[in-house]
């Protein structure tokens, strides 16, 4: 695979929730970028109907998966049982929005097959993986399809169990990056300095660490928000950066006003990595929620289940200190206008 398989140095990361919508995406690529859709939490019905919406505009663009994760499927009892403590703990939580902490669901893959089965029938571009990695098997059947496959890693074992896998190219994540960690091995969890026991401390670091050990084009991810920064990853061995954060406040982006908002409000200082929200480690803005609740169960997908009507409340009450706000490192340097200026200070 060339290593001009991004066509840009810039990347728009896949903002799962709403964020990154086809017109998104499709703003991105008109400005010179290549941007990702998000299947996760989506049906497959609804992933495909934005990637038929993506190819009506002309958009070159990649769809991102969520990887399941079997230990998860159904988790071990005593999971279980801090899933049904934590459960009673976010009622007073739920009581403030008079909604119901909704019973434990502890069978969801995310449509993992559906997805994959509609991808092989319907190939896309590129497909990127997150919170795990797919499988050989999976990776040769899209490859023969026409799609060329991504798997995202934060650490060196991780990239070279990815290349294992045969895959073309890899995103390399650094614990500065907003939203969830995609860290999948045992002992590569994110911690709250920013990174991985076995992270370098910063983003262009990780990049030269992975570039020195395997031969795949690499996209750097994590706190990456100017020019200087996409400087500095692609310096260090990368073939592009991957934003996301830096495009949240844009018109083009379909997170809430809310979370827009609270990027540049003054009522929050840091962010920290918390499992408070969805069950698994991701970076968020420090708000009340998250000082709350900071021992929430490791069991993702199970978590975002409990939580999800409380923010869907918090956000309809215009709350922003009980929603997920998620949000990179570098959150200050998100600026607002379109994503053709954003892109244009990225690649000027």
């Amino acid at each position: 695979m060339s290593h001009d398989i991004f066509g840009t140095r810039i990347v728009a990361a896949p903002m799962a929730g709403g964020t990154s919508t086809p017109a998104f995406v499709a703003a991105v690529h008109d400005a010179g970028g290549l941007g990702f859709l998000a299947a996760g939490y989506k049906s497959v019905d609804a992933m495909q109907a934005e990637i038929r919406s993506a190819r009506a505009s002309g958009t070159r663009f990649g769809m991102n998966v969520f990887v399941p994760d079997p230990a998860q499927l159904p988790p071990s009892a005593a999971v279980r049982a801090q899933l049904e403590d934590y459960r009673a703990r976010l009622r007073p939580d739920a009581q403030r929005y008079g909604v119901e902490v909704p019973p434990l669901r502890l069978d969801d893959d995310d449509h993992w097959k559906g997805k994959i089965d509609a991808l092989l029938a319907d190939p896309v571009e590129l497909v990127s993986f997150a919170f795990g990695l797919p499988g050989s098997d999976v990776v040769r059947a899209l490859q023969r399809s026409g799609s060329a496959v991504l798997a995202t890693v934060t650490t060196v074992d991780e990239a070279l169990e990815a290349a294992g896998q045969g895959v073309d190219a890899l995103v390399v994540q650094h614990g500065s990056a907003g939203g969830h960690s995609a860290a999948f091995q045992p002992g590569a969890a994110v911690h709250d300095a920013g990174h991985a026991d076995s992270q370098p401390g910063t983003t262009a670091e990780l990049v030269a660490t992975v570039r020195a050990a395997v031969g795949l084009p690499l996209v750097a991810a994590g706190g990456v928000m100017d020019r200087t920064g996409v400087g500095h990853v692609l310096a260090s061995g990368a073939q592009a950066a991957q934003l996301g954060t830096a495009f949240l406040r844009t018109r083009e982006s379909g997170a809430r006003q809310l979370h827009k908002d609270a990027l540049a409000s003054p009522n929050f200082t840091r962010t920290a990595l918390t499992r408070a929200f969805t069950g698994r480690q991701a970076r968020a803005l420090v708000n009340e929620f998250v000082l709350d609740h900071p021992d929430a169960p490791e069991s993702y997908p199970a978590v975002h289940h409990l939580t999800a009507p409380l923010r869907a409340a918090a956000a309809a009450a215009g709350d922003a200190e009980r929603l997920n706000l998620w949000a990179g490192a570098g959150w200050q340097l998100a600026r607002t206008g379109s994503a053709a200026e954003v892109m244009a200070g990225l690649l000027g």
